[in-house]
């Protein structure tokens, strides 16, 4: 199995539509990695996309403790231009919202994110959601910046490829995220941490699904 993503257009959208013009003060945020902040300069452009991220999130969205400019703007990365479900999500359309059918867009809440289909052979797209601790894909933020940056399966789980010592992912176009900027990245993480978990009991809680 595999931690996938698909896309193929993201870095050259990402890096011309956020600039540094126009800082604001830094909005901190608790990642649920650590106890540390991860600070944010929210430019003129991003406001729109922040806005757009979070008017367009398919579903409810837990803000408590979030950095909200960061949650947006990772929203409008995941559903806008990286189109992560299409990969994570199975099915990612909920009956009568396919628009490749010509159907009103219905994004399936139940299946968000949460693992994908044997779309790439042996390698399954992961299931991103955040477990119990709101660590999305159980990974924390260092680790989480090591799959995008490295590329490196940290799951321990076969096939390894190109060998066990030195397992990447295959299905995953990290070469590509590795070439966003850091606070992209971490947009991409607190909006993960944002949206419900979808799984056991045992990732998500005594409730299961939340």
């Amino acid at each position: 199995m595999r931690f996938a993503c698909c896309s193929l257009c993201l870095v050259g959208l990402v890096l011309t539509s956020t600039s540094c013009d126009s800082p604001t003060p830094p909005d901190p945020a608790t990642t649920a990695s650590s106890a540390s902040v991860v600070p944010y300069n929210a430019s003129a452009s991003d406001g729109s996309l922040i806005q757009i991220g979070i008017a367009i999130a398919p579903v409810p969205l837990n803000l408590d403790g979030k950095n909200r400019a960061l949650v947006g703007l990772g929203s409008y990365l995941v559903n806008a231009v990286a189109d992560c479900a299409g990969c994570h999500s199975f099915p990612q359309y909920a009956p009568g919202g396919d628009p490749h059918l010509g159907e009103p867009v219905v994004v399936n809440q139940a299946t968000y994110l949460s693992g994908g289909a044997p779309f790439f052979g042996p390698f399954i797209p992961r299931n991103l959601t955040p477990d119990a601790q709101g660590r999305p894909a159980r990974l924390t933020l260092e680790e989480f910046l090591v799959v995008m940056n490295k590329g490196a399966d940290l799951k321990g789980r076969e096939p390894f490829v190109p060998s066990p010592d030195n397992d990447l992912l295959q299905a995953m176009p990290w070469p590509a995220f590795s070439k966003m900027p850091d606070r992209e990245k971490r947009a991409i993480y607190e909006y993960l941490r944002a949206i419900p978990c979808i799984g056991s009991a045992a990732r998500c809680g005594s409730s299961g699904s939340r």
